[in-house]
């Protein structure tokens, strides 16, 4: 048990005060007494509102389970289902036209659409790996992965692979900066004379891509992406190209999420200060990780900024990283690093704090994240208006405890719960002057779907929720309610997560769709995912885009309260095993990692052996989705236990390599993973929302208090 110390009246975790005071404070332009004065006094102000608010989810969610009981298994009409949510106060009436009056969000927000790397701050190689994928090798990205259409050859390299690496590189150029006289195939000269590009085969077809050039490597920029040839006669790569062409770096993840959330396992001072420091050592621009590769040890930094020549005789700096947002977690979790009248404080609230009191290095200091001097912090899990506006007057205090001016702190809006949803356009408008992104998190949406509607009847198989019509029409209302809004040139529209790292001929062909959705923005779980996916932003002008789609009409409402209930399911006893063991696998898969080490994302073996990346969403549509099926009836309590113990067989084999891992299946029983994991769907109907957070607080806590 920590043992804490009282400032001004609230109790603080030694550990926590220790960080906030010697390495927090200094150079942040606040003082500690009275900041610890103005967070006690904001603590005390917001926890009991924070508190309401999740009580009236609960209130609504019983009020959804007692109509639901009552229909037994049939569906409600969509125009029936808005009736009652009007009734209940759950949606709420549209709010007049209006648009985002957001100020000061820098160009990588509001106007350029490029990649979104989301990655655990927790991990410093990982949040560093992030923040330095701003710029990405295009011939490592082909050659390293299935985009060429085959897994990349063990051993030495591979010429032939590498001249297919070239050759879809060279068409790629054709495609975004065509020559007028032939194919960059053709080329065995580039070069610059005065301020054009010249080659053998003609220069520019648009003499306008030129942006800049450093020796005789130059600078394209293209739908307002850049783009380097590098040309390096020297280089293994470049001696043996006709026009010394090395490679091809690519402008790519211009927006990084550092997370605290859901890919994040923090649940005390401990663990929250790791995370906590990791941020600082973002925003001083301080942070590094040391790491081992190839025989020997590897420090990896923060990049620095790239320098060009330009046309005119101007200088051009482009930025060397992604710029940062904070993921903060939501408004539900409470954490025993703090306590105010004896209860562990909420999370949500501490979060926003501390994580604005860091970014004030970058603010007030370098400017190396945000040259608008804003903060980016994303807000998931938020349900309807009322917690939106919630969210609004706690970014308001911080930045009155910090003296900061007002709606300096830009919000994320996570689209991930059904009331806000149903509700986005005012949520939006709670939002109006410090909102800068909106989202679709359609993992945990569809994990809310399931739990909104947990009591009205079996839910479809999960696999079958991609085509279901809400999901289509929550998708299609993000984008046409951001831009009725005013987002397009002001704020981001996002869409969520390649789930498959291993899998990039498949992302190649398929997310591609995002900005032909008309999302500035889209979620991948890697750097080389976003110099790949970089490639869609080159083919799809998202600008012009969302001009073509303010003219289509608006989704519907209603489609997006079709539940997805199946009617009269006549599963055969194959199909029921099949989504029963897959769900428990990576549950399994996920918990045993989130429990036993601490690791709150991973890329987790499915039950056929692929990698997913696994984090609390995917697991809660699980959980969520087991839950369901045996709350009606469609497996038995002895068929889920039958089937994890299977299952926790299939994750240790699985897991055989990690040294660190302790094998569930021998006694299942004193595996504090197992437990958490069962207890999961055996109390997943009972669960806030349906969220997996406390009961893997709880079994970690309770791990940790047993080592200890």
């Amino acid at each position: 048990m920590a043992q804490y110390e009282l400032i001004s009246g609230i109790e603080v975790d030694p550990a926590l005060r220790r960080f906030v005071e010697e390495e927090v404070l200094p150079g942040s332009g606040v003082e500690a007494a009275p900041f610890w004065f103005g967070f006690s006094a904001l603590l005390r102000d917001l926890t009991p509102e924070n508190r309401r608010l999740l009580r009236r989810r609960e209130d609504l969610q019983a009020r959804i389970d007692e109509r639901d009981r009552a229909l037994a298994g049939h569906a409600p009409e969509p125009a029936d289902e808005e009736e009652f949510l009007r009734e209940l106060g759950y949606l709420v009436d549209s709010p007049a036209p209006f648009a985002i009056g957001t100020e000061d969000v820098d160009p990588e927000v509001a106007e350029i659409a490029g990649p979104q790397l989301v990655v655990p701050v927790s991990n410093a190689r990982y949040a560093l790996n992030a923040a330095n994928a701003r710029w990405g090798s295009l011939y490592d990205a082909l050659y390293g992965t299935d985009a060429l259409g085959d897994a990349p050859p063990a051993g030495p390299y591979d010429p032939e692979r590498g001249a297919r690496v070239v050759a879809r590189a060279r068409a790629f150029l054709d495609e975004v900066a065509p020559l007028t006289g032939g194919s960059h195939a053709e080329v065995t000269r580039y070069g610059i004379e005065g301020d054009r590009l010249v080659t053998d085969r003609g220069g520019l077809a648009d003499p306008s891509l030129l942006a800049g050039w450093r020796g005789p490597s130059f600078l394209l920029r293209h739908n307002r992406l850049h783009l380097e040839v590098v040309v390096d006669r020297g280089h293994a790569i470049g001696r043996d190209d006709a026009a010394g062409v090395a490679d091809i770096w690519v402008e790519s993840a211009l927006t990084a999420i550092m997370d605290c959330e859901d890919s994040v396992a923090a649940v005390d001072a401990v663990e929250k200060i790791a995370v906590y420091r990791n941020w600082l050592g973002l925003m001083k621009g301080s942070l590094s990780a040391r790491f081992a590769r190839g025989g020997s040890e590897v420090e990896r930094r923060l990049e620095d900024d790239r320098t060009f020549c330009a046309p005119g005789g101007e200088t051009l700096t482009l930025p060397g990283r992604a710029l940062m947002f904070i993921r903060n977690v939501g408004h539900l979790m409470t954490n025993p690093m703090m306590r105010i009248d004896g209860e562990d404080v909420q999370e949500g609230l501490a979060d926003t704090v501390i994580t604005s009191l860091i970014a004030l290095h970058d603010v007030r200091g370098r400017r190396a994240n945000s040259a608008c001097g804003s903060v980016y912090v994303v807000k998931p899990k938020m349900h309807g208006p009322e917690e939106a506006a919630f969210a609004d007057r706690l970014f308001a205090r911080t930045e009155d405890l910090l003296g900061l001016p007002r709606h300096s702190i830009k919000i994320g809006l996570m689209d991930e719960e059904r009331r806000t949803s149903v509700n986005l356009a005012a949520c939006i408008e709670a939002l109006r002057d410090r909102i800068a992104f909106i989202n679709t998190g359609f993992l945990d949406r569809t994990g809310d779907e399931i739990h909104t509607s947990m009591a009205l009847g079996p839910m479809i198989r999960k696999g079958e929720m991609k085509s279901a019509p809400w999901l289509a029409a929550y998708e299609a209302n993000n984008v046409d309610t951001g831009l009725a809004c005013g987002f397009a040139g002001r704020a981001q529209i996002g869409k969520g997560m390649w789930a498959m790292p291993d899998r990039m001929a498949d992302m190649l062909a398929q997310k591609i769709a995002h900005p032909e959705a008309g999302a500035s923005t889209a979620w991948v779980p890697s750097p080389t995912a976003a110099t790949l996916h970089a490639l869609h932003y080159h083919r799809v002008d998202v600008a012009e885009r969302q001009l073509e789609l303010m003219d289509r009409p608006p989704a519907k409402l209603r489609d997006m309260l079709r539940i997805p209930v199946a009617e009269a399911p006549r599963w055969s006893p194959e199909e029921i095993r099949e989504e029963l063991e897959n769900n428990l696998q990576g549950i399994l898969g996920y918990v045993v990692r989130w429990v036993e080490q601490g690791i709150g994302c991973s890329k987790v073996p499915d039950i056929h052996d692929v990698g997913l990346m696994e984090d609390r969403a995917t697991c809660r549509i699980s959980s969520q989705h087991v839950a369901n099926w045996l709350l009606h009836g469609v497996v038995a309590r002895d068929e889920v236990d039958a089937a994890l113990v299977r299952m926790a067989g299939v994750v240790d084999r699985q897991n055989g390599g990690d040294p660190a891992y302790r094998p569930m299946a021998p006694d299942p029983e004193a595996s504090a993973a197992f437990r958490a994991a069962r207890a999961l769907v055996l109390e997943g109907a009972a669960q806030p929302s349906g969220y997996t957070e406390p009961l893997l607080h709880a079994a970690r806590l309770a791990l940790k208090e047993a080592r200890d």
